[in-house]
């Protein structure tokens, strides 16, 4: 029986001065899906048109009106003043099937989610982007899967300090429901961590 490739996470995680909170997908799609070398690179995830909405009131306002790229100088920006870090919760994988679903995607290794929230004294939470990504989370924490939209609160990694995790909507276009309300999940958790 052939053995599939893994795959490695390609890019460190996004981790500026003062985070706030941790958002994580599941894995980035393959290279040629990227429309820029960082996270949710491909054009058809809504994720920054939702930080968009909810930042700028503007769905477009981190695509380039020319070319229909991302603006990353513009995205690594906000993220850095808004205390938003990024990183996926597979740090190892393989693709059971050759697409971008997490359906198909089978974790080998997950993210060091102690190691990282170490570096990261100020964040008090950790948000994920879809089913697959909460689940992963919730075995790593070794707590309940919360509701879609909802959160739970737990001591993990450092016994003084409490950790509410997230589940959010995947920012997927695959996911059944519209970018307005998806942003009006995204914008309530950040309230709830003090960022909006």
């Amino acid at each position: 029986m052939e053995t599939l490739p893994t795959e490695k996470h390609p890019w460190p995680p996004f981790i500026p001065d003062g985070a706030k909170i941790l958002i994580m997908g599941t894995f980035p799609p393959k290279p040629n899906r990227w429309s820029m070398d960082f996270y949710y690179p491909n054009k058809i995830n809504d994720f920054w048109r939702i930080m968009g909405l909810i930042f700028f009131g503007s769905k477009d306002h981190f695509v380039d009106p020319s070319t229909g790229l991302f603006r990353l100088p513009e995205i690594k920006a906000m993220l850095s003043e808004r205390g938003i870090a990024l990183h996926d919760t597979g740090a190892e994988v393989c693709r059971l099937k050759d697409n971008a679903s997490d359906k198909f995607l089978e974790i080998v290794r997950p993210v060091d989610l102690k190691g990282l929230l170490g570096g990261m004294p100020e964040c008090h939470a950790v948000a994920t982007t879809g089913e697959k990504a909460a689940g992963v989370i919730s075995e790593i924490t070794g707590t309940p899967l919360p509701k879609m939209g909802e959160s739970l609160r737990c001591f993990y990694a450092d016994a003084d300090r409490e950790i509410e995790i997230f589940r959010m909507p995947s920012t997927s276009r695959a996911y059944p429901m519209k970018i307005e309300k998806k942003a009006e999940f995204y914008a309530e958790m950040f309230r709830n961590v003090g960022i909006l």
